[in-house]
């Protein structure tokens, strides 16, 4: 098991195989660092800011990410769970056969970032902005995605299964994207709203 400062997060850091159970690792920057094999349990990154961090086999759970940032960094063949993301910002990032399950992630910025194989499920994302993002084939299962901003997004085959997407931005954006007939009416509204339809009761 991880044990700080002995393995706080530094430059050039390479962590394998460690676990890290309520380690506090806030407010911290630091570039290339690497995670691989690792997992952490109630462990707190928020407002700590990374740069060509990379995230590999790795699990979060129950884990406060609130106000991180990252700059070209990436996650791959990572689980986040139960998690805390509100007001994380990951910017031009990779996120490759990763599964955010049951994460609080209002407000949270992937502008720019590229996705393939990633599942978010049961997830509050409330105003998240993907502008710019590539999220084609991405499956959004059970999510909350009022307000959330899709302007300029690559969309093809993205999945949206019982989503509220209620208030959107950018909804010209999801063409080629598949939305399931229960969800079209919080999407028809975002629709008429961006083509100047008024809807009257």
């Amino acid at each position: 098991m991880a044990e700080l400062p002995q393995h706080a997060l530094e430059d050039d850091g390479t962590y394998r195989g460690l676990e890290f159970h309520g380690g506090d690792l806030t407010s911290r920057q630091a570039d290339a660092v690497d995670y691989e094999g690792c997992r952490f349990v109630t462990t707190s990154f928020a407002g700590t800011q990374l740069r060509r961090a990379g995230f590999v086999d790795v699990e979060l759970e129950r884990c406060d990410l609130s106000n991180m940032t990252a700059r070209t960094s990436g996650m791959h063949r990572t689980r986040t769970s139960a998690t805390r993301l509100t007001g994380m910002t990951w910017t031009e990032c990779t996120f490759r056969d990763v599964l955010f399950d049951a994460c609080r992630a209002d407000l949270t910025g992937f502008r720019f970032s590229t996705f393939k194989n990633v599942v978010f499920r049961d997830c509050v994302m409330r105003e998240a902005n993907f502008q710019n993002a590539d999220l084609r084939g991405v499956r959004f299962e059970r999510c909350d995605l009022s307000g959330a901003q899709f302007s300029q997004a690559q969309m093809d085959g993205a999945h949206f299964s019982d989503c509220v997407l209620l208030g959107i931005g950018g909804v010209t954006s999801l063409k080629g994207a598949i939305v399931a007939g229960r969800d079209a009416q919080g999407l028809a509204l975002a629709l008429a709203g961006a083509l100047g339809i008024l809807i009257e009761e």
